[in-house]
């Protein structure tokens, strides 16, 4: 099953795309051997900002065709790391073969495209900066590669 991360904004060269970086492509790694990945990121740019609603219209895009989709919201679902972790092998079980996660811009996500969405995850109810969430996701998306595989990186 292959991980799209769509985001609105762009990341310069820093520690955040550096982690981010590490941990999909060690997901990549993992994850091929369970039928994850690879996984790659998407980043949309609303250059006249036009809003949620024009966000909403380059993430749409930017989703490939027939992935299942899951925002990452503040209203979401709370789960923990193995839950996630089965949450995502349910899914590729299931015969998805695409998984794409939505993050928003400042304001979040267009309620529109928050009601496409397959399923919706929260990271507490902080409110993060969407390049911390990216950072946040990535390393949950290869922890949960590794709880998949068995591995003792994810310890309890």
């Amino acid at each position: 099953m292959k991980v799209t991360i769509c985001a609105v904004g762009r990341l310069r060269a820093g520690p955040e795309l550096t982690l981010i970086s590490d941990y999909l492509d060690r997901f990549g790694k993992t994850g091929r051997a369970h039928s994850l990945g690879p996984a790659a990121v998407v980043e949309v740019e609303d250059k006249k900002n036009a809003g949620m609603g024009a966000e909403a219209v380059l993430l749409e895009r930017a989703i490939p065709a027939g992935a299942l989709i899951c925002t990452l919201d503040e209203r979401g679902s709370l789960m923990s790391s193995p839950e996630f972790a089965h949450k995502i092998a349910d899914w590729r079980d299931g015969g998805r073969q695409d998984l794409a996660f939505v993050i928003g811009g400042a304001d979040g996500i267009d309620p529109g495209l928050r009601a496409k969405a397959d399923f919706s995850l929260s990271f507490g109810r902080m409110v993060w900066p969407h390049m911390m969430v990216r950072v946040m996701l990535a390393e949950q998306i290869y922890r949960a590669a590794q709880i998949l595989a068995g591995t003792p990186y994810h310890r309890v």
